[in-house]
């Protein structure tokens, strides 16, 4: 889509005009004509080694970077140290009013700012979900030694670079605001923006033109299993060769007025308003509800062979996953977890491991009546025995929609690198189900994890499952 034209039938708004026409890109910056840009990667194209395939002849992925933007923190390690500390991000909501909201809380993103990874008239103008992608995206890159506005990101063939952010809710506020805008303004008073800010794509758009990567580019929403979904396809598009690196996650930013009371409306949400932080309890006989969250998380998955050629630091080694559908219900799982358990023993076989090999789970675990004991059931039959261990990022960020998955995933792959795993906050009166002794509940624990995997699943039925391990050569 051209929005270049000033007059005409195809006219766009001129501040859309000016940007394009211009070639500017969310950070501020001129972009390369395409004839530099290819000179540029003849010049400095990293060479792919061949030899670096998995037993099944699909080419290894691997994790290089991470970012994360949470109601605990916008760095990897503080993200995760305030989990393994059991802090609960959740609070009473202060971005809106809510004293005629039943639920008065989320996991929030007080004060956000973008620190000059986004220009200030784009972070002005941006929803908070694209600049959320943002944000968590270029904080991946710098971890993977690939600043982006280093030089050595000038070294990769962008044509083989691609990015793969979804989202469950796209940019829900600059839509929630246009509609009040159209009623209450006219047409004419409607933001010039507010369609390009709000579609789920660009946040993987803007991203791309920042970075100039040209590769396979696209957003997936499948509600909350967006975040797996994106990490799931884009190490397929490593393992096919289509790329050598991608940039995959999940953003979303739906703690506003008609997120929080479109949720309130089909009685998802706790209303535990006295405790906020006590609010998300997944597994315990007194959850009520999920608890909205919102944030973003990115990773930057390679093949093998690129990351040793450029001498990327290896985090983890993306090893398989799955999907399946419920066909069930728009908002329940199957009681019996049997489509979750299907997903599962799915993931196994992509990953090439057997049952015994996962010895770590970060749930999905949402804290709701239906869905936590459907998943707990799925587990245990797909991943029986008393070597495992589960818990729940959710019950200290909240519920982060579309970008849930892909913030558990930086979780995942922080428990393989620390070999700590974070607490379960919040159960006081577990189900008589559940089985204690494979829960991490009140404090971390300590353990040399062998196979991750974790859950995500959305309504409609969608569930995901990821995988990961340490990286041996």
């Amino acid at each position: 889509m051209f929005l270049s034209p000033t007059s005409g039938p195809h006219a766009c708004p001129s501040g859309i005009a000016l940007l394009t026409q211009r070639g500017e890109n969310a950070s501020g910056r001129l972009r390369q004509s395409s004839s530099t840009q290819q000179r540029t990667r003849q010049r400095m194209h990293i060479v792919a080694r061949a030899g670096h395939s998995g037993p099944d002849g699909k080419r290894r992925v691997v994790v290089t970077g991470m970012g994360v933007v949470s109601c605990l923190g916008h760095d990897v390690d503080e993200f995760y140290n305030n989990l393994l500390a059991g802090k609960s991000g959740i609070t009473k909501i202060e971005n809106f009013d809510v004293k005629d909201f039943s639920t008065t809380f989320a996991g929030e993103i007080k004060n956000f700012a973008c620190n000059g990874l986004v220009s200030k008239k784009m972070e002005r103008r941006l929803d908070a979900c694209i600049k959320y992608a943002m944000v968590a995206g270029k904080k991946a890159l710098a971890d993977a030694q690939l600043d982006w506005e280093g030089d050595a990101i000038k070294q990769l063939d962008v044509a083989k670079c691609g990015i793969l952010i979804g989202s469950a809710m796209g940019g829900m506020q600059t839509f929630s605001t246009a509609i009040e805008d159209l009623f209450s303004k006219g047409p004419k008073k409607m933001n010039p923006f507010c369609i390009p800010f709000a579609i789920s794509n660009m946040p993987s758009a803007l991203l791309a033109m920042d970075l100039g990567f040209m590769g396979p580019n696209y957003s997936i929403s499948t509600a909350c299993a967006t975040g797996n979904y994106c990490i799931l396809s884009s190490a397929q598009h490593i393992q096919r060769g289509d790329a050598d690196l991608m940039l995959a996650g999940g953003a979303d930013a739906a703690v506003i007025p008609s997120g929080i009371g479109g949720f309130i409306a089909c009685k998802a949400l706790s209303k535990c308003n006295d405790a906020p932080e006590q609010a998300s309890r997944p597994w315990d006989k007194n959850r009520d509800g999920f608890v909205m969250g919102e944030g973003a998380g990115v990773l930057v998955l390679e093949s093998l062979e690129h990351a040793k050629a450029r001498g990327a630091p290896i985090l983890a080694e993306f090893v398989g996953g799955a999907f399946t559908n419920d066909s069930h219900h728009m908002t329940e799982p199957l009681p019996d977890g049997s489509g979750v358990a299907r997903c599962i023993t799915r993931a196994l076989e992509s990953a090439g491991v057997s049952a015994d090999d996962v010895n770590y789970v970060n749930a999905h675990a949402t804290s709701t009546q239906a869905g936590d004991m459907a998943e707990y059931r799925a587990i245990t039959s797909a991943l029986p025995g008393k070597h495992l261990r589960i818990n729940s990022t959710k019950s200290m960020i909240g519920h982060l929609l579309g970008a849930a998955g892909a913030v558990e995933a930086v979780a995942t792959v922080q428990a393989i690198r620390t070999g700590q795993l974070h607490p379960t906050i919040n159960i006081k009166d577990p189900e008589e189900e559940v089985d204690m002794d494979i829960i991490v509940a009140s404090d971390k624990q300590a353990l040399d994890v062998n196979v991750a995997l974790s859950n995500s699943f959305g309504f409609g039925g969608h569930n995901s499952c990821i995988m990961f391990k340490a990286f041996k050569e």
